[in-house]
């Protein structure tokens, strides 16, 4: 009687040999490669665990979402997504203050600071590396903020308006250091910033939007 025809083993379920440790190297080395070959748009989950030589299942075993294991890749020890949708819940109309004092209260913390400069300085001049942090912010921080004001052509709007203004906010504080933005206190900054945010989520604007409800 002759031996059947070999077939290809399939991938293990769960937890590969090597350990715990090996293969969430294996994974993050994998996404760095997808993200950088694809975009964060363009990599998926399914894609990474092949790359990694791993059951799709143990990806989000170890980073639950493609969000959290882009934050892992990049290595910025706070999925910057998270916050956002915190700082969003309860009432719209106060947001704004609520924002920047999230922005600020992270980027004051010494490990999310010194991280999240180097990314910039990497980031700034670089397309590759631009157009894949541009995709993340895209996807999955202005979707979140035009999915609270409404969604729409008007929410796109107020969400890219916010954003304009947080990524200044980061640039002349934590990057080129600029004062007194640099040494104000995060009171200070609520005060005079928050209010401008606002009416880009809820206020109206030149172009027309219409004022989300709350």
């Amino acid at each position: 009687m002759s031996a059947p025809p070999e077939s290809r083993a399939p991938r293990r379920r769960g937890r590969p040999r090597g350990g715990a440790s090996d293969a969430r190297e294996r994974i993050l080395a994998a996404a760095a490669t997808e993200f950088g070959a694809h975009g964060y748009d363009g990599a998926t989950m399914r894609a990474i665990a092949d790359a990694a030589g791993v059951d799709s299942a143990l990806v989000h075993h170890y980073f639950g979402t493609k969000s959290a294991l882009f934050t892992a890749t990049v290595d910025v020890p706070v999925d910057p997504s998270q916050l956002v949708g915190a700082a969003l819940e309860g009432d719209l109309d106060t947001a704004g203050e609520r924002l920047v004092r999230l922005v600020v209260g992270l980027w004051d913390s010494p490990a999310f600071r010194t991280r999240g400069v180097a990314l910039l300085r990497a980031v700034i001049g670089t397309r590759r590396t631009s157009s894949l942090l541009v995709g993340f912010v895209s996807r999955e921080i202005l979707h979140r903020i035009g999915e609270r004001v409404g969604g729409g052509q008007d929410a796109r709007h107020r969400s890219a308006l916010v954003a304009s203004q947080i990524v200044g906010l980061i640039l002349t504080r934590y990057v080129i250091e600029l004062e007194p933005i640099a040494s104000a206190s995060a009171d200070e900054l609520a005060a005079d910033i928050g209010p401008t945010i606002q009416r880009y989520l809820t206020g109206p604007l030149a172009r027309g939007a219409a004022t989300p409800s709350s």
